[in-house]
């Protein structure tokens, strides 16, 4: 850097001048160092997420190990990990072995597929031809196994109601039969299935549903099928989902999420972001699971408010403020924080370094912390609630404490606004959100599951970009809910959008709801077709 001095003017200044001046002009180059850092390493994050693989997954190639030195839990093998020397190049001459097929694979995959057995025999005169009369025996058939496959077949279903009359009386009489889905239309629960299946579980577009339709020779329009699937989630669909809103609160965990979506004709600027919220049971419970979408124009704490206004207990969420704000006005809703976030800025930080330095960073040794957090909550995953909070307490505590401990004693010296330093600000500011899932056995100690559930909106939205109404968009949460729920629940969503809309239709005049316990999608009498294959189950 040039100095502002002279020669002459540097050899009159005493030393005490002299130092001060080397202080002040060795803080500037820091500073336009930490700067030039910190660019440099959004410019690799910006890179990175353009052309880099998505995944978080952390390597390491030791474990971090912890115990108390003095009362003060600590971890003994930092340098170990900070900067890990050994080099992860393969020897010169060592080839990769390929891992090794995975036995049954085959059968595993076959297993619950209807099989139709096609027979290829000989007749008796070209086996007498090849052998002589008697000269022959049968054996063991050999079995060759190939996928068939049937494309999609379009038929008009035309119903003749016969009609009667008494001879005596006028009194006419028409036979039972199924009522039309929607009134004039040429509908049916099959054909509505199936625009609900390709575009809300495949993501497949109204448009290029209308030209897989054409090639098919049936011309349905885009918008007639956009009117038929708002009219079905709002007149069928939306029952059960009420319903399943009802249920939702009998849980004690739920997980939450929110993602953007732009709706074109929402009274708004164009451009502006509305939002879906998902809400769903929490991990642990593998059974009865319920995945709820809302849509609503705005991100603020109104929305959650009233969705969880009869919910008591904890909430599995990111590290929104809005969750937060909630659970200050309530004493019987709890909020639990997220480590897949926290360790996300560290990856993000890891990621953003060269190649060769990625280990000796601080980052990297807060990934490697979380992750033996996270490797000690894996051996617990099979355990009763009570006992896997009692197990958490005794192995898994001791880790977070001692990440606490380092995260403090370690931000004074990390460059502030880098990532790294985000990341360390993110865990203390969410510490007490952290910290719950320790006391609670039923909790899970990320929010992934929420994350997962709403993929599949982010998958689709990706191919039809908005959407164009708000009737659109509440009607695309209720039938994002319905297949979301039935995937979580081992149903195929095809079939279960199928036997809904023929049988809720039957119930519409009832005043008691009882008759949707059986169509909860783990209702016994729910139809076999419904159900995924069961693996474990013999053909």
């Amino acid at each position: 850097m040039a100095s502002k001095y002279t020669e002459e003017q540097l050899n009159s200044l005493d030393r005490e001048t002299l130092t001060r001046l080397f202080l002040s002009q060795q803080e500037q180059l820091e500073n336009i160092d930490h700067t030039l850092q910190l660019v440099l390493e959004q410019m690799a994050d910006l890179k990175r997420h353009r052309f880099g693989r998505s995944s978080e997954k952390h390597e390491a190639e030791g474990q971090v190990s912890f115990m108390e030195v003095d009362g003060k839990i600590v971890f003994f093998n930092e340098s170990e990990a900070v900067a890990a020397e050994e080099s992860t190049e393969e020897p010169e001459g060592v080839s990769r072995t390929r891992p090794k097929k995975k036995q049954g694979k085959r059968e595993e995959d076959l297993d619950g597929i209807p099989v139709v057995v096609v027979e290829h025999s000989m007749t008796d005169e070209e086996l007498e031809d090849k052998f002589g009369k008697d000269g022959f025996k049968q054996l063991p058939d050999e079995v060759y196994r190939r996928y068939s496959f049937t494309p999609a077949k379009i038929e008009v279903e035309e119903h003749h109601v016969k009609v009667y009359a008494g001879k005596e009386t006028e009194e006419v009489v028409k036979a039972p039969h199924p009522q039309a889905l929607l009134r004039g239309s040429l509908v049916s629960p099959s054909l509505e299935a199936a625009i609900m299946n390709a575009k809300y579980v495949n993501a497949v577009p109204l448009y290029r549903q209308e030209q897989e339709f054409e090639r098919y020779g049936l011309h349905i329009p885009r918008q007639n099928m956009a009117n038929w699937t708002i009219q079905c989630a709002d007149r069928y669909l939306a029952v059960l989902y009420d319903y399943l809103h009802e249920k939702l609160y009998g849980y004690h965990v739920l997980q939450a999420d929110e993602t953007p979506v732009l709706v074109n004709k929402d009274g708004r600027p164009a451009g502006s972001k509305s939002y879906m919220w998902v809400y769903r049971t929490g991990r642990m419970y593998t059974e009865c699971q319920i995945v709820l979408y809302e849509y609503q124009r705005t991100r603020n704490a109104s929305h959650p408010r009233e969705f969880l206004k009869d919910f008591r207990g904890v909430c599995v969420t990111d590290g929104y403020q809005v969750y937060h704000t909630i659970e200050e006005e309530r004493e019987d809703l709890k909020i639990a924080g997220c480590w897949s976030h926290a360790r996300r800025r560290f990856d993000e930080a890891v990621k953003a370094l060269p190649k060769a330095k990625q280990k000796d960073s601080r980052a990297y040794l807060a990934l490697t912390m979380i992750q033996a957090i996270y490797r000690e909550e894996k051996l617990l995953k099979d355990l009763p609630a009570e006992e896997r909070m009692n197990r958490r307490q005794l192995s898994v505590k001791p880790l977070v404490e001692a990440y606490f401990i380092w995260v403090r004693e370690t931000l004074p010296k990390v460059p502030q606004k880098s990532r790294t330093w985000e990341g360390f600000n993110y865990s203390l500011n969410q510490e007490k959100y952290l910290k719950v899932f320790l006391d609670d056995g039923e909790v899970p100690m990320d929010n992934n599951a929420a994350e997962q559930s709403i993929r599949g909106f982010c998958i689709g939205k990706k191919n039809w970009v908005m959407i164009d109404t708000i009737a659109g968009a509440k009607s695309s949460a209720i039938i994002y809910s319905i297949a979301e729920t039935a995937k979580a629940n081992n149903l195929k969503p095809y079939d279960y959008f199928e036997y809904l809309l023929t049988e809720i239709p039957k119930h519409l005049d009832d005043t008691d709801r009882s008759f949707l316990d059986d169509l909860l999608p783990w209702s016994p009498g729910l139809p076999a077709n419904c159900r995924k294959p069961n693996k474990s189950e013999v053909k």
